[in-house]
């Protein structure tokens, strides 16, 4: 007897207009790297493609390129494959409207609305609240982990975030999104991977901060957004622990570097070695013994690049010296040959991250001297300042 095509049932998959929507996304502060372009290049095809292997579960993971960055601290990224990031961005654009549900309102990394801004405000304002208005004393314990990223366990992450899909997550392609987490989490980026640079930039980087160095089972790449969104996710018991069962009202958390604002100094003194022992018996995380603050609220904080002082928020002094360091670095750049359009790309990203903070608060004075002293002509000829001092934008070229 002959079967009709009815009596088989359509397996779930990834539909390409998904894979397109995810690649969209992805190229658009990706288009002009080399990797965006040779993918642009019969970008449909490849999409097509990639769909199959996802479906069909023969996808693999291409090899990462490895760096040190300088700016604004030493820091050891893992850039992954275009083609990898656009998985990426199509988990992410599956999960990340479940996750907001899930994470509390005061974690600011990596979220839509919210960022760097928005949590020097919260924690500005918790600290305005608690002295109720700097009319009463409070205190604010600031702390910070040791080698955050190079210490997720994946069996951790990977558990948790295959019970929060299965309950949470409600399509058919329930499966291959699981695996294609699991083929992420799991994918150890150090082997094959791609050194750019030499091998001595990772001297003088902190085996507490390198993949290369963490212990077997354990870290996730830092540069890949399924890293950043899933890192929130391995954080959200810590989150809703301190939250709700210690009961801290005023807790705000940017990746690893988190804020607690309380009238009694004592009982911040006495939750310390609370805190440190879910962080460590729960999610193998380890407080950083030499960034621990706790202070009147009067002696200021440093909190996300700034300090935070009753009725006034100033610029960090690590914040100006990066950005004074960035700026010498393009001039340098622009004395020793002509910048190409992939290094002015560059240029308008790194200088508009740091102005894109600093115009929040009181550094007008200082920026357009740094700039105007520091700055090498030849940028000016290909840049002007817009909004004041707040964002450099190209030049456009006569017709």
């Amino acid at each position: 007897m002959q079967l009709s095509i009815f009596d088989h049932p359509i397996q779930p998959q990834i539909e390409p207009y998904e894979l397109f929507e995810a690649y969209f996304t992805c190229r658009k502060n990706k288009r002009n790297t080399v990797n965006a372009l040779a993918f642009e290049v019969d970008y449909e095809s490849k999409l097509i493609q990639l769909c199959k292997e996802i479906n069909d579960d023969s996808y693999q993971i291409s090899r990462s390129i490895a760096f040190i960055i300088c700016d604004p601290v030493h820091r050891e990224i893992f850039a992954a494959d275009f083609r990898d990031r656009i998985v990426h961005h199509l988990i992410i654009g599956k999960l990340n409207s479940l996750f907001e549900k899930q994470f509390i309102f005061d974690s600011y990394a990596c979220r839509e609305g919210k960022g760097t801004h928005f949590g020097i405000q919260r924690a500005a304002k918790f600290i305005r609240k608690c002295s109720q208005n700097y009319a009463k004393d409070c205190y604010v314990l600031k702390l910070d982990i040791r080698g955050f990223f190079m210490h997720i366990k994946k069996d951790v992450l990977y558990k948790r975030l295959v019970n929060f899909i299965e309950a949470k997550y409600q399509q058919t392609d329930k499966d291959i999104i699981i695996r294609l987490c699991r083929q992420v989490i799991y994918n150890d980026c150090t082997k094959n991977c791609i050194i750019k640079g030499k091998a001595s930039n990772w001297k003088d980087l902190p085996k507490s901060k390198s993949l290369f160095q963490s212990q077997q089972g354990c870290g996730l790449p830092i540069g890949n957004l399924t890293s950043q969104i899933f890192a929130n996710l391995y954080m959200d018991s810590f989150d809703h622990f301190i939250k709700h069962e210690l009961g801290i009202k005023y807790y705000g958390r940017y990746v690893d570097d988190f804020i607690i604002v309380h009238q009694d100094k004592a009982y911040l003194k006495s939750i310390l070695p609370i805190i440190a022992d879910f962080l460590k018996s729960k999610l193998n995380l380890t407080l950083h013994p030499k960034k621990m603050y706790l202070q009147h609220y009067s002696k200021g904080v440093k909190f996300l690049g700034v300090v935070i002082k009753p009725n006034r928020i100033y610029i960090g002094k690590r914040t100006k010296g990066n950005f004074y360091k960035a700026i010498k670095k393009q001039s340098n750049l622009a004395t020793d040959h002509k910048p190409n359009k992939e290094e002015l790309d560059s240029f308008l990203s790194s200088m508009n991250s740091y102005l894109g903070i600093m115009k929040h608060y009181q550094t007008y004075k200082m920026r357009k001297k740094m700039l105007f002293k520091h700055l090498s002509v030849w940028w000016w000829n290909q840049v002007y300042l817009s909004g004041g001092i707040a964002k450099f934008v190209k030049k456009r070229k006569p017709v």
